[in-house]
Parts: C-alpha cells; sequence; structure tokens
C-alpha cells in the first residue's frame, strides 16, 4: 500500500563542508552513492558538500511522502577538560552549519542541534541553539566516549527537560565512525529517561555482530538469534511514557531481519518514530528483507531516496500505523505538515 499522509523524518544527518570523496574507495563509491542521495556523480565529487545539501532538499521537496526532516550534525570528540580531540571530515557537521542550512530551506529542515557535553559552556550553548530555532538534540556518546548514566550530566538532561527537548540517542551498532561499544547499548538510555527528558532510541538497540562462530545468524530473522537489546528496548518502551524509538538505518540488513518481528508489536507502535538515517544508503534491490520480490524491484526502482524508505516501511506498517504520526508527541506544537 502506497497511501500515506505527509511525515517527518525525525533521523537524518547533515555532512560535515569539509566531506571530500577523493580516496580511490570513494571515489569508486560516489555513482552508488550519488544515485542512493539522488545526486549527480560527478557534482558530488568536485563540490561535494553543496551538492549533498541541494540534493537533499530537493528530494525532501519532491517526496511523496516525507514533509520534512529533522536535520543534525554530530559534535566533535571533547575530552574531560573541554579540549577538542577528534573533528570527523565527513560526519561532523557543526550546529552552525545546520542552523545555515535550515534557514536556507526552513520548509525542508527542522534543526537540531549537537553539544558534546564535555564542552565547558554546555549549558549556555542549549540556550542559545534554542534561540537560534533548534527544537531537540542528537547524541552520538559512542564516539564521544561518553557514559550517559554519568550524574554530572543530570543539569544537561533537566535543561532540556525544561525546554521540553527531545533527545535522540544512538543505541546498536556503528559503523560510519569511530565507536566504544561499551556506550552503544540501551542501558544508555537509564538516567536522561529518569530524569524526565523525551528520549528517542535511535535504530532500535540492533545491528550488533554478536554471533562470531555461527555468522550467518547476525542475517537471521529468527528471533532467538536477534540483539538482547532490542527486547530490552521493547520492554522499556512500555514501562516510560517518555521513552519512544526510531527506525532510522533500519533497513540494513543486521536490522532488517527485525522488522518482520517489530510489526508484529503492535503494542508498542504508538512508541515508534518514523525516520531514514539519510545518507545512510540500503540495498532492497539485494536484499529483499523478506518482502516479495517484484515488490523489492518496484521500490528499489523509486528515485527518490525518501520515498524508496517510505514504501519500504509502508510494507511493514501500512498507511494508518501511528509510526508516521508520532513525532506530533514529541515534537507537539512545533512541527506541521502537508
Amino acid at each position: 500500500m502506497d497511501e500515506l499522509s505527509y511525515t517527518v523524518d525525525i533521523h537524518t544527518h547533515l555532512l560535515s563542508p569539509q566531506v571530500r570523496f577523493d580516496r580511490l574507495l570513494d571515489r569508486m563509491a560516489v555513482p552508488f552513492f550519488a544515485k542512493n542521495l539522488g545526486a549527480e556523480p560527478a557534482k558530488l565529487r568536485t563540490d561535494p558538500w553543496e551538492t549533498y545539501v541541494t540534493s537533499m532538499a530537493r528530494a525532501v521537496k519532491n517526496s511523496r511522502f516525507v514533509d520534512k526532516t529533522c536535520l543534525f550534525g554530530v559534535d566533535s570528540r571533547i575530552d574531560a577538560k573541554g579540549r577538542e580531540i577528534d573533528r570527523d571530515k565527513t560526519v561532523c557537521a557543526m550546529n552552525s552549519d545546520v542552523i545555515k542550512v535550515a534557514r536556507r530551506y526552513p520548509r525542508q529542515f527542522v534543526p537540531f542541534f549537537s553539544i558534546n557535553p564535555n564542552r565547558p559552556d554546555a549549558l549556555d550553548s542549549i540556550d542559545e541553539y534554542v534561540e537560534k530555532g533548534c527544537q531537540g538534540a542528537k547524541f552520538l556518546q559512542n564516539y564521544w566516549g561518553i557514559d550517559l548514566n554519568t550524574p554530572g550530566l543530570i543539569p544537561y538532561y533537566e535543561r532540556l527537560r525544561q525546554y521540553k527537548l527531545p533527545l535522540i540517542v544512538h543505541v546498536g551498532s556503528e559503523y560510519s565512525i569511530r565507536s566504544e561499544k561499551a556506550y552503544e547499548g540501551v542501558e544508555m538510555l537509564r538516567l536522561p529517561v529518569e530524569t524526565g527528558v523525551t528520549v528517542i532510541a535511535a535504530h532500535m538497540g540492533l545491528g550488533q555482530l554478536n554471533h562470531k562462530l555461527f555468522p550467518w545468524r547476525n542475517l537471521s530473522r529468527n528471533p532467538a538469534w536477534f540483539d538482547s537489546d532490542y527486547f530490552q528496548l521493547l520492554e522499556l518502551l512500555e514501562a516510560h511514557d517518555n521513552l519512544y524509538a526510531d527506525i532510522s538505518a533500519m533497513l540494513i540488513p543486521l536490522r532488517a531481519r527485525a522488522l518482520h518481528h517489530l510489526a508484529k508489536q503492535t503494542q508498542v507502535h504508538h512508541k515508534i518514530l518514523f525516520g531514514t538515517d539519510y545518507p545512510v544508503p540500503f540495498t532492497i534491490r539485494f536484499n529483499t528483507h523478506g518482502l516479495p520480490r517484484e515488490i523489492a524491484r518496484r521500490i528499489a526502482n523509486t528515485e527518490n531516496p525518501f520515498d524508496r524508505y517510505a514504501l519500504a516501511m509502508l510494507e511493514f506498517f501500512p498507511h494508518g500505523s501511528p509510526v508516521y504520526s508520532n513525532y506530533h508527541h514529541v515534537l507537539p506544537g512545533r512541527v506541521g505538515t502537508g
């Protein structure tokens, strides 16, 4: 079923203005990557950031299903003394970059900030970016190397709660940037949830390579081999009114195997948010995710990347599912569609 009123994509990324696709592997991957973005390969090579921004804005504008997206970068890695120790040249777009793009395309993008809590001025920065229009926050604590259950973070969480800002927390595997596995699990949700923040657990806690002796189990659709964090998250969603989860990047094979199971967990569908994790690509042409091949082929041939993702999700969460309207609960009165 294709019919779907406009929805909000809760999870999309702005790349760093320093992004380049000039390594040998990058040059080989650009045609595939460009197709997934709806961009021209030559322009993506010669002017990558501007091409990325304009292609994304055009794709949102022309989407049949996605009216706008929540757009964020990723803050730098900061040590305990407040010193910047790493800034990934692909992923780490700064908040100023996000604000600039959102002001350039206000119809397409809702700005979120990413502020590393190790920054000495983190609380003042929250005030600053709320004043500039940011409507949520994004953590990549597994890249930052921060335990989100550290009591010293409570003032940060209280500031988010004060402003009624949702906080997107990465849970599950991470392969696009340096990541510390100790900070990828659902246990990272405990303190922010207890502090009263509206928390969105990204990626459903899925995607780890847990089975090394029997690697095929990592792709099995048998729930017995799913990540334990996934089942813990389902329980937490039922237990906490202020906890939600998104289905961003759920079409990569390590996560997509759980879609049939998640589709049956209707008791938590009122807590699940639509998201893509754009620009993360997915290969439904080669991995059907259990869908009939003719349906997978039709979806794979869809040019618009947001529509391609939405069409795949509609096979698991059909028209009328709360998955597409739950953004109203985390962005009340701020974002309208249509």
